[in-house]
C-alpha cells in the first residue's frame, strides 16, 4: 500500500469566493478507478496562536462562528498572506485580534482539518513574552471578546458547550505538553 495512486486527471468542480473544489480521477495500485473531491485551501494556509503571559495564563477570544450559529471560546487564527510566514503572520493576528505582539514566537506543529477531503493545514504557533501592540488592521465585523484562562483549566475549559474548535482544543493539549518539555518545536 506504500505506492501513491494514478491521477489520471484533475479539474474544477465548484469554486465560490472562499472555496475551490477539485474534482481528482484516480487509478489504485489493484487496478481500481475512482473519483474524489476534495476542497483545495491556499497554498499558505492559516496560523492559530496560543498566546501565553506566562506558563499557566493563557489569552483566549470569544467570537461568532456562522458555522455552528453561536460564539465559541477559542484561540487567535487567521489566514496567512502570499508571501508572509507563519511567524508573521502568528504575531499580525494577535496584534489585530488580542492587542498584543510577541518576543517570543514557537511553531510546534502543522494541522490538517479534514485529510481525507481537503488540503487546508493550521500552524499552530506559541506566543511568548506578550507586549501590547494593537494594529487597527483587522478584518473582525465587531471587536472579540479578550478571556484571560489558566492552563490548567484546559479540561474544564474543552469541555463546556462553548470550546468546540478541534484546532484550539488540539493546540491547548499540545501547549500543555510543550511547556512540560514533553512536545518539541518544528524545526
Amino acid at each position: 500500500m506504500s505506492n501513491k495512486p494514478q491521477v489520471l486527471n484533475r479539474s474544477i468542480v465548484a469554486q465560490s469566493r472562499l472555496f475551490k473544489v477539485e474534482q481528482i480521477d484516480l487509478r489504485f495500485s489493484n487496478g481500481v478507478e475512482t473519483q474524489y473531491e476534495r476542497m483545495l485551501s491556499s497554498a499558505q494556509g492559516a496560523v492559530l496562536i496560543v498566546p501565553l503571559l506566562d506558563d499557566n495564563r493563557l489569552l483566549m477570544i470569544k467570537e461568532y462562528c456562522v458555522g455552528v450559529e453561536r460564539y465559541e471560546l477559542t484561540l487567535p487564527k487567521g489566514r496567512i498572506e502570499k508571501g508572509e510566514s507563519a511567524i508573521d503572520a502568528a504575531n499580525r493576528e494577535m496584534q489585530e485580534e488580542i492587542g498584543y505582539a510577541a518576543g517570543k514566537l514557537t511553531h510546534i506543529k502543522s494541522v490538517s482539518l479534514a485529510p481525507g477531503y481537503s488540503t487546508h493545514f493550521t500552524h499552530i504557533v506559541i506566543a511568548e513574552e506578550l507586549y501590547p501592540c494593537e494594529s487597527d488592521d483587522g478584518d473582525e465585523p465587531e471587536p472579540l471578546e479578550v478571556v484571560p484562562c489558566e492552563l490548567e483549566q484546559i479540561n474544564t475549559i474543552v469541555s463546556q458547550d462553548i470550546c468546540s474548535e478541534g484546532r484550539t482544543i488540539a493546540a491547548l493539549f499540545m501547549t500543555r505538553e510543550y511547556l512540560a518539555g514533553k512536545l518539541k518545536p518544528i524545526s
